[in-house]
């Protein structure tokens, strides 16, 4: 039987084990509507509030400030939607940039079409990074919201967010971050970064699917997107999902306790890796700024091999990696993060994304560099064979 290696940590994460205990006993134990004001729904409505306490605290913010959603993607859409719509007869442009999650770039384009809102789309350099100069100069009079993403899911490149948000506070707009793939990993103090909305996701940090954050900076407006039993303070009506907010809640406190040794050790990892590749394998291109990156992640492109191909045989040989975003792989066009830096359409279908996590160890490393030169080989040629 072969070994399995888990290198796709980008996509989603294994729950840990003790988030996985937690909410079954909130699953065995606690059955009440956190809305209810009886005994059992004040059991609910007090684990609900305390990893409201736990996820404030890991990023610097208040409670209050924290309102809970299904996932990052419902995250970023309430962002830009509540906050346009808030501001509806005020302003109507949104600023944002190439390398967007789907999750921003569609609803934006959705926005466009249906609700008249002027969109700006931001080119980035062939690292991947945004320059601030860009975003001011793509704001006007009428700019409501700009959103810039901390960290891309694909190339796995820093945004100079410090930088975007405090221009975006001398504009008087609000600015918005997709937070998704760097909380977790990378240190976030909300009392220190000038960011008035920020989307996390439990399953990017060993957390369940089904649940995530938006948060919301004291004074910011933004409009509810749905109508319902106005829970969450009326900016997210719904029940809410008890035991998933509390693996989100504990899923963030253990992040920001492993964070320190594992950020150092998953930057070693990916580095041996990078090296490893860039070493082994003619032609091949890094994907995304060499030192500002997350910790974990490894992109390449290998022009002249196809990467659903390269994925499909690393699966075969007990390595599971992706081809650009998780949420894309089943599409057979170019990722448009790898088009945005500017390789061209041929090279960018040759994308691959390695990103390690807590359970990968130097051996799988290893045994991943010594099988991937062997597998791009094999669908370059077969890449070249006539049909």
């Amino acid at each position: 039987m072969v070994r399995r290696s888990y290198l796709d940590h980008a996509a989603t994460t294994p729950v840990d084990p003790e988030v996985a205990e937690a909410m079954a006993r909130v699953y065995r134990g606690v059955h009440g509507n956190p809305s209810s004001i009886y005994a059992e729904g004040r059991a609910a409505r007090a684990l609900v509030d305390e990893a409201r306490e736990q996820v404030a605290e890991a990023i610097g913010a208040r409670p209050s400030e924290i309102v809970f959603t299904s996932g990052g993607t419902e995250a970023d859409n309430l962002a830009l939607r509540g906050a346009l719509k808030s501001v509806r007869n005020e302003k109507d442009g949104l600023v944002t940039t190439a390398i967007e999650h789907h999750a921003v770039l569609d609803t934006a384009r959705d926005l466009e079409e249906h609700a008249h809102v002027r969109v700006a789309v931001v080119p980035v350099d062939g690292e991947g990074r945004v320059d601030p100069l860009a975003i001011a100069a793509a704001i006007d009079e009428k700019t409501g919201v700009v959103s810039v993403m901390h960290a891309n899911n694909e190339i796995g490149t820093l945004q100079p967010i410090a930088e975007i948000g405090a221009l975006c506070r001398e504009r008087g707009v609000v600015f918005h971050s997709d937070a998704v793939q760097s909380v977790g990993a990378l240190e976030l103090d909300l009392r220190k970064l000038p960011v008035d909305l920020l989307s996390l996701n439990a399953h990017k940090f060993y957390g369940p699917k089904g649940v995530g954050a938006l948060y919301v900076r004291h004074g910011t407006r933004i409009a509810t997107m749905q109508t319902g039993g106005g829970q969450e303070k009326g900016r997210r009506t719904g029940t809410e999902n008890v035991a998933g907010i509390v693996g989100l809640g504990l899923a963030m406190r253990i992040a920001a306790r492993c964070r320190v040794v594992e950020s150092s050790r998953q930057a070693a990892l990916r580095d041996r890796l990078i090296d490893g590749v860039l070493a082994r394998i003619p032609g091949a291109i890094l994907t995304g700024h060499r030192r500002e990156r997350l910790p974990n992640n490894a992109s390449f492109v290998f022009p002249g091999a196809d990467g659903a191909s390269l994925v499909t045989a690393l699966d075969l040989e007990g390595f599971a990696v992706s081809s650009g975003s998780a949420c894309t792989s089943g599409d057979t066009e170019p990722s448009h993060v790898i088009l945005a830096l500017g390789i061209d359409r041929e090279s960018a279908k040759g994308s691959l994304r390695v990103t390690v996590g807590r359970s990968t160890a130097a051996a799988d490393i290893e045994a991943f560099l010594a099988t991937l030169p062997g597998v791009v080989s094999r669908i370059r040629g077969e890449a070249a064979v006539p049909a």
